[in-house]
């Protein structure tokens, strides 16, 4: 219901008791005091009044649209005051205080313009009454209910002073009343307007804090939360529900260190900032970053301020970095290890299987010939894998399809020595083409390392799983490697791709460092998931628009 129709149903409420109050005892003391008044005319005055009351209420929906309505109400009201005012003595009447009433009332619904009105119509009306009565008392005018005792009427001057002082009082009681009607409006309006404002500015207040990417969060004196926005949410993964009132410390999984230095109240420089690992209601931990402060207002310190963001993929960067920062140190290396060990290595080969050639060996002699020859190759191998890593590249970039890269791959693998009884190759590819713009040899040589690895992972046998396929949400190129091997510690994971970390017997430690180089090289991603005894997934993911780092 709008503000106006509450007001207009006010004042039918009222009129109706008023009029009950005043006309049911104005009769009722005629009743007791024959002579008082004409009763006969109040209870017709008392029927008009209940009439107009049902019928101003059925019409109340339609003010808003016929504001007219309002003004004829208060006209009625004006006239039924007059009839009262009339039958009981006109210009002797106590009552003619009692137009005051829809003069208050218009200046309440209508303002200053309404109040006019009725007083105007007021004065008219009441003016013409006692013009009536002398004009009846004089014999000019015959009324049943004007006929009285001229000799009960005041003089003329008499009457004429107290009319005009009615009058008087009637635009008084207007201009006054409507006057701070309108004042009341005006402030009405201001406050409206500062609320509306206020609101906006909360609200906006409110937008600013939500759409910050980092979690603010704000606490009072006993570290009890009272503010947690939206990116709190995401990162905790906790509802705002679920973490305004509860303590700072156990909702956001605080070290003890931070506890205690928060109830220590900051000493120093009054913030502190640090990093912890956080679990989620998933079970998914993260690493939080976290600056505590004081919240400052003009009364003082009202609690805590607390900013925190995700870091994890920041961490996980920064160890990227670290290993190219290790493996571009290796690169300067790789040359000279090259020249002052290659061809040394190879005058040494060489020298030793002429001597075999020429030389009788006995059976022994021959075995450790053989052993050196074997190990110069091997050493031989791994000189040219360390250059294969650390030389620049020559790319020979042409669009070929995945499917074949990993059927070439498999059939060569089920041909190696690596292949053992028990051992399984399986090839996941989708039936149409799976097109790339590539080196071919170097995305054959990242599936051929990175499926030797997972064939020597699995020392009592299992399924090998090279899978190609198109990423969901990017269309990038997604190559899988899946054993079923030993799998590989959580603590070994961040260090997988460096030189010379390999864990097997045979090989040179560099697979998955070049691996790690080529995928680094066309811009794209790896990501190894392992559960010890159960396998190991390694997933590398290429964009196809890709632009190749020489």
């Amino acid at each position: 219901m709008s503000v106006l129709r509450r007001q207009v149903g006010w004042l039918i409420a009222v009129r109706a008791v008023v009029s009950t109050v005043l006309l049911g005892g104005a009769a009722a003391a005629e009743t007791w005091s024959p002579g008082t008044a004409a009763v006969d005319p109040l209870f017709v005055l008392i029927a008009i009044t209940y009439g107009q009351t049902i019928v101003f209420a059925a019409t109340l929906r339609f003010i808003e649209r016929h504001r007219w309505l309002i003004d004829l109400q208060l006209g009625c009201d004006a006239i039924v005051v007059s009839a009262f005012i009339f039958f009981t003595g006109g210009v002797t009447s106590f009552f003619s205080s009692m137009y005051v009433l829809p003069i208050i009332a218009a200046s309440r619904v209508q303002f200053r313009r309404g109040a006019l009105l009725v007083a105007t119509l007021s004065a008219v009306v009441y003016v013409g009454l006692v013009l009536a009565q002398y004009l009846a008392a004089w014999g000019f005018l015959y009324q049943p209910w004007l006929a009285g005792d001229r000799m009960l009427l005041p003089t003329v001057s008499v009457a004429r002073f107290t009319v005009a002082l009615n009058v008087f009082g009637f635009f008084a009681v207007a201009l006054l009343s409507g006057s701070l009607a309108e004042k009341l409006r005006s402030a009405g309006a201001r406050l409206d307007q500062a609320s509306t404002e206020i609101a906006d500015l909360q609200a906006l207040n409110q937008h600013v804090i939500d759409s910050l990417p980092s979690g603010l969060v704000t606490t009072d004196q006993r570290q009890r939360i009272l503010t947690f926005n939206h990116a709190a949410e995401s990162i905790t993964g906790l509802s705002f529900q679920a973490a305004v009132g509860r303590p700072l410390a156990d909702t956001l999984q605080l070290p003890a260190l931070l506890v205690e230095t928060l109830n220590q109240g900051l000493t120093g420089t009054g913030a502190r900032r640090l990093e912890f690992h956080y679990r989620r209601p998933d079970a998914t931990e993260i690493v939080v970053g976290l600056t505590a402060t004081h919240l400052e207002t003009p009364r003082g310190r009202a609690g805590y301020i607390v900013t925190f963001q995700d870091v994890t993929e920041v961490k996980k960067l920064d160890r990227q970095a670290r290993i190219q920062q290790r493996l571009a140190a290796v690169g300067e290396m790789a040359a000279g290890i090259a020249h002052e060990i290659r061809n040394p290595l190879a005058a040494m080969s060489g020298s030793i299987q002429i001597l075999r050639q020429d030389l009788p060996l006995s059976a022994e002699q021959e075995q450790l010939m053989e052993i050196v020859l074997r190990e110069s190759e091997r050493l031989n191998a791994t000189i040219g894998s360390f250059l294969a890593y650390a030389r620049p590249q020559k790319f020979a970039i042409a669009r070929f399809d995945v499917r074949r890269a990993l059927n070439d791959t498999a059939r060569l693998l089920r041909n190696s020595s690596d292949v053992h009884e028990g051992h399984t190759i399986a090839v996941e590819v989708p039936p149409t083409e799976l097109w790339f713009e590539a080196d071919e040899g170097q995305i054959k040589q990242i599936v051929w390392n990175l499926a030797t690895n997972g064939m020597r992972a699995m020392i009592n046998g299992g399924t090998l799983h090279l899978t190609g396929r198109i990423g969901r949400e990017d269309g990038a190129v997604e190559i899988l490697v899946r054993d079923e091997g030993i799998g590989i510690p959580p603590e070994e994971i961040d260090g997988l791709f460096q030189p010379f970390r390999g864990s097997f017997e045979k090989g040179s430690g560099l697979g998955l460092a070049i691996v790690h180089r080529i995928v680094s090289d066309y811009h794209g991603e790896i990501q190894v998931s392992s559960e010890a005894g159960v396998g190991t997934t390694v997933a590398v993911r290429l964009p196809v628009r890709a632009e190749v780092t020489p």
